[in-house]
C-alpha cells in the first residue's frame, strides 16, 4: 500500500496519463476519419508544414546523424550558405524535435507527425499536473479538463500543421506552474530552467504563454494573498524567475531576433476583428476558418465555465475573478491594441489569432477552480450555464462558418455533458458519467480535427509525403555529390520550398522566416523567382549563375542529373579595381549575371523574339503566369503572380534561328526580355575564373580556408551571400555584388573566412550573467535557511489546502 503522502502525486500522475491518452486517441481518430497521412491517401503536409517544417526536421535528422553539410551555426545546403542558428531557434529547438532521429530518414513525415501528437499529449499532461497543483480535486476530472485544453480548436486545426506552436501549448501550463511555485516560494532554480526551456523551444508562442501565465498568477495572487507587500513579493519572485529564464535562453533568442531584423520584408497587413457571429461560431465543434479564432474547447469544459458565475458555493471573488478573466481574454482578441500586444506588436502574416490557446487554458483553469473549490455546480447553475451556451449557439447561427454537424455535435454534447455533470453527484454513477464526458470530448475533438483537414486541404497548398519521387531525386543527388569541390543543386521544379534540406545537395532554394534580405535581392538581380512574397526563393537554372555559385551538378525535371559542368571553386579571385554594383536590380538579369561573372556572354536577339541559331534562349518575365516556348520547342510554365509569386528566369532551349521564335501562350506580360547565351563565350569566362582559384581550399562547418599564390592581388570572392556574421582575415567581410569577399594584397597568402551569427556572443554573455545571478541568489537563500530545514513561505499551505470532492470519492 502506498504511503498517504505519496497518494496525491500518484493521483496527479494518473490525471496526466488520462489527459494524454484521451488527447492522443482523439487526434488520431480525427486524422483517421479524414483519411490523411499516415492513415489514408490524403496529404497531411499542407502549407508551411510541407514547405518548411518537414524539410527542416529532415535537416535536423541529418545533423543528428552526422550527414548534414554545415553545423548549428551555418547551413551550407540552403541559399548557397545561410545562417542556421536562427532557423534552429525558430523551428527545431523543441526538446521533442530530436525524436525524429529515431525514425528512418525516408519516414521523416511520420516522424514529424509522431512528434506533433506527442507534443499534444505532453500539453495535456502538463495542464493536468498544473490543475492538481493549484488545487486538489478528482484526478479524472483534471485529466478530462486538461485533455479539452490540448484538444482545443487552435491545437487540432492550426497548431497541428505548425508543430513549433505546440511548444506554446505546453509552455502555458508549465509557466503557470512556475507561478504556483512563486506563490509558495518554492523551486526558484527550477522555475528559471522551465522558463528558459519554454522560451528556447519556441519564443513566439512562449511570449503569448507568458502573458497568459502572468494574468493567471496576478489573479491567483489577488485571490489567495493579503496585503500589498506580500502580493508584490510573489509577483517579484515570478517575474524574476521568468526574466532570468529568458536571459538564459539568450544565446538562441538574440541571434534569432537580429536575424528577423535582417530578413526580407514579409507581408504587412492591418488587423480587422471578425464579426461576433463568426466568433461565436468558432466555439462550436466542426468549424473551420483561416482568419478567425478556433475557440472550440469541448462542451463539458465550456459548461463548467458558463456555470461558474452561478455556482454560489464558490466564493464571489473567485467567481467574478475567473469568469471575468476568461471574458477579458476573449474580448482582447477583438481590440487592435490588445491584439498587437498578444502578437509582439505586429499583426501576423497568416492566421491573426495565434494566441487562442491561452484562452483555452484560462477557461480550463477557471472550470477547475470552481469544481475543485466547491464541488459540482447545482442544477440551477448548470441550467444557467447551458442557457448561456445555447445563446452563443443562437448567435452563431448568423455566421456562414456554422455547420449543421457542428450545431448537432454542440447541442448533443451540451445535453450529454449537462447530464453527466449532474449524474456525478451520485457516487455509483461516477464511472459511467466520466466515461460519457470523455466520449463527448473525443467525439467533438475528432470531428473538429477531421473537419479542419477538409478545410485546409480545400484552401491551402499541399505537398506529398516522402515517396518514390523523393527517393529517386535523393539518390540522384547523392550520386552526383561533390561538396566542397562543387555544389549539387536540386533545382526546379521543386517538391518543396526547401528541397536542399529535404532531398540533399547544396542548392540556391531557401524558404524561412529568416530569409536574408541581401540573399533575396541578390538572387532577384540574377533572375531568381520566388513565392511567399520573397521569403521562398527558388534556385536559378542557368549556366552563368551555376558557374558563379560553383554548381557542378543540377537535378533535371525528369529526376536525373544532367551533364556535369566544370565550374570554378567556391572561392575565386577577381582582378583589382573598384567594387562593381548591379544596374537595375528589378530589371532583366542578364547584365547583372555578366557583371558577377566578369565577362559578356549574352547577346541580343537578331530580331524581336528570335535568338541566333546555336545560342540558348532565356526568357525573363517575372509577372507572367502561363506557358511560353520557342515555336519549335516544348512549352515551359512560368509562375508569376505578383506580389505573392515571381517567375524565375526560364531557359527555353537551343535556338535554330527563325523557326525558334518566342511564343507566349497567353497575353504577353508588360515586362519581359529575351536574351541569347553564347556558350563559346561562357567557356573561356569559366576557365578564367578557374585559373584564379586558390591553390588549396578547405571548407568546415562554418569556416572556409584558402591559400593563394604569393603576389596575388584583387578581391577574393566566396560564392555565398554576404549575410551578416561573416568575418574574413579577422575583419568583417565586404560584399561583392551580394557575395562574401575580402581584399587580397601582395602579402596575402592565406584567407580564412568564419561565420558566427550576429548576437551569439552577447547572448551567451547575457546567459552567463543570468546563471551567475541565479547561483548567487541560491547561495544567499541557502545561507539564510535554518539548519533544521527549509523555511515555509507564509500562506503557502493555504494555497495548497483543498480537500478532494467527497461526492466523487476522489
Amino acid at each position: 500500500m502506498s504511503t498517504p503522502h505519496r497518494s496525491p502525486r500518484r493521483r496527479s500522475l494518473h490525471g496526466s496519463a488520462l489527459a494524454a491518452l484521451i488527447t492522443v486517441v482523439a487526434v488520431c481518430a480525427g486524422d483517421a476519419a479524414a483519411r490523411v497521412f499516415p492513415y489514408g491517401h490524403r496529404h497531411r503536409s499542407i502549407n508551411d508544414l510541407g514547405n518548411q517544417f518537414v524539410p527542416f526536421h529532415a535537416h535536423l535528422w541529418d545533423l543528428l546523424h552526422g550527414r548534414a553539410e554545415g553545423g548549428l551555426l551555418l547551413n551550407w545546403q540552403s541559399g548557397y550558405g545561410t545562417s542556421f542558428l536562427p532557423d534552429f531557434g525558430t523551428y527545431l529547438s523543441s526538446p521533442f524535435a530530436v525524436l525524429v532521429a529515431l525514425f528512418p530518414r525516408e519516414d521523416i513525415d511520420l516522424a514529424v507527425y509522431v512528434v506533433t501528437v506527442v507534443k499534444m499529449g505532453a500539453a495535456a499532461a502538463a495542464m493536468a499536473w498544473l490543475l492538481r497543483t493549484q488545487r486538489r480535486g478528482p484526478w479524472w476530472a483534471a485529466g478530462l479538463l486538461a485533455a479539452s485544453y490540448a484538444l482545443c480548436g487552435w491545437s487540432v486545426i492550426e497548431a497541428s500543421y505548425n508543430p513549433m506552436w505546440l511548444d506554446g501549448l505546453i509552455a502555458f501550463p508549465l509557466l503557470c506552474l512556475t507561478g504556483e511555485w512563486a506563490l509558495r516560494g518554492r523551486r526558484p532554480a527550477l522555475a528559471v530552467l522551465v522558463a528558459a526551456l519554454c522560451w528556447t523551444a519556441n519564443f513566439y508562442t512562449a511570449y503569448m504563454a507568458t502573458l497568459g501565465a502572468a494574468l493567471v498568477l496576478l489573479l491567483r495572487v489577488v485571490l489567495t494573498r493579503q496585503g500589498v507587500r506580500e502580493r508584490l513579493r510573489v509577483l517579484v519572485r515570478g517575474a524574476g524567475a521568468t526574466l532570468l529564464g529568458i536571459a538564459v535562453s539568450a544565446p538562441v533568442l538574440v541571434p534569432l531576433f537580429l536575424s528577423s531584423k535582417q530578413a526580407y520584408p514579409g507581408w504587412t497587413r492591418q488587423f480587422a476583428p471578425v464579426s461576433w457571429p463568426d466568433l461565436f461560431a468558432r466555439v462550436l465543434p466542426g468549424t473551420y476558418s483561416f482568419s478567425s479564432p478556433a475557440l472550440f474547447v469541448g462542451t463539458g469544459t465550456l459548461l463548467l465555465v458558463a456555470a461558474l458565475p452561478f455556482h454560489r458555493a464558490v466564493p464571489l471573488p473567485a467567481r467574478l475573478g475567473w469568469a471575468g478573466l476568461t471574458a477579458a481574454v476573449l474580448l482582447s482578441f477583438q481590440w487592435t491594441p490588445t491584439h498587437l500586444a498578444w502578437h509582439v506588436f505586429a499583426t501576423p502574416n497568416g492566421s491573426p489569432y495565434r494566441q487562442t490557446f491561452v484562452l483555452a487554458g484560462v477557461a480550463v483553469i477557471a472550470a477547475w477552480s470552481g469544481l475543485a473549490t466547491a464541488g459540482l455546480p447545482g442544477p440551477r447553475a448548470l441550467a444557467a450555464g447551458a442557457a448561456l451556451l445555447a445563446a452563443a449557439a443562437v448567435a452563431a447561427s448568423g455566421s456562414t462558418l456554422a455547420t449543421t454537424w457542428g450545431v448537432v455535435l454542440f447541442c448533443g454534447g451540451l445535453a450529454l455533458a449537462a447530464g453527466a455533470w449532474w449524474c456525478l453527484r451520485h457516487r455509483r454513477l461516477v464511472l459511467p458519467a466520466a466515461g460519457v464526458l470523455a466520449l463527448v470530448l473525443i467525439g467533438q475533438a475528432a470531428a473538429t480535427t477531421a473537419f479542419g483537414h477538409k478545410g485546409k486541404l480545400g484552401g491551402l497548398d499541399d505537398y506529398p509525403s516522402w515517396g518514390a519521387a523523393h527517393t529517386a531525386r535523393a539518390e540522384a543527388l547523392a550520386g552526383a555529390e561533390g561538396w566542397p569541390a562543387y555544389r549539387t543543386d536540386p533545382s526546379r521544379p521543386a517538391l518543396s520550398g526547401n528541397d536542399p534540406l529535404l532531398l540533399g545537395g547544396e542548392g540556391g532554394a531557401y524558404y524561412s522566416s529568416h530569409t536574408p534580405d541581401v540573399f533575396t535581392r541578390t538572387m532577384v538581380a540574377l533572375g531568381a523567382g520566388w513565392t511567399s512574397r520573397g521569403r521562398n526563393v527558388q534556385s536559378i537554372d542557368n549556366p552563368v549563375t551555376d558557374a558563379v555559385f560553383a554548381v557542378g551538378a543540377r537535378l533535371q525535371p525528369d529526376g536525373t542529373i544532367g551533364r556535369a559542368q566544370v565550374v570554378p571553386p567556391l572561392v575565386t579571385v577577381r582582378p583589382p579595381g573598384p567594387v562593381p554594383s548591379y544596374g537595375e536590380v528589378d530589371g532583366p538579369p542578364f547584365a547583372n549575371q555578366e557583371l558577377l561573372l566578369g565577362a559578356k556572354v549574352y547577346e541580343d536577339p537578331v530580331s524581336p523574339g528570335v535568338c541566333r541559331a546555336g545560342t540558348e534562349a532565356y526568357l525573363w518575365a517575372p509577372e507572367y503566369n502561363a506557358t511560353a516556348r520557342l515555336a519549335d520547342g516544348r512549352a515551359f510554365r512560368l509562375n508569376g503572380n505578383a506580389p505573392r509569386n515571381r517567375a524565375a528566369l526560364q531557359p527555353l532551349g537551343a535556338s535554330r534561328g527563325a523557326s525558334s521564335a518566342l511564343v507566349f501562350d497567353a497575353a504577353a506580360p508588360p515586362r519581359w526580355a529575351l536574351s541569347c547565351l553564347d556558350r563559346a563565350r561562357l567557356d573561356p569566362a569559366v576557365a578564367a575564373l578557374r585559373a584564379s582559384a586558390p591553390t588549396s581550399l578547405r571548407v568546415g562547418s562554418s569556416t572556409v580556408r584558402a591559400t593563394v599564390p604569393a603576389g596575388t592581388t584583387g578581391t577574393a570572392v566566396l560564392s555565398s551571400p554576404a549575410i551578416a556574421g561573416w568575418t574574413c582575415n579577422d575583419r568583417p567581410a565586404t560584399p561583392y555584388l551580394g557575395l562574401v569577399s575580402v581584399p587580397v594584397t601582395p602579402g596575402t597568402t592565406a584567407i580564412t573566412c568564419t561565420f558566427r551569427p550576429p548576437g551569439l556572443l552577447p547572448g551567451t554573455a547575457v546567459a552567463a550573467a543570468a546563471l551567475l545571478l541565479l547561483g548567487a541568489f541560491l547561495a544567499v537563500q541557502r545561507r539564510r535557511m535554518p539548519r533544521a530545514g527549509r523555511t515555509v513561505v507564509p500562506g503557502a499551505r493555504e494555497a495548497d489546502a483543498s480537500a478532494e470532492l467527497a461526492a466523487t470519492g476522489a
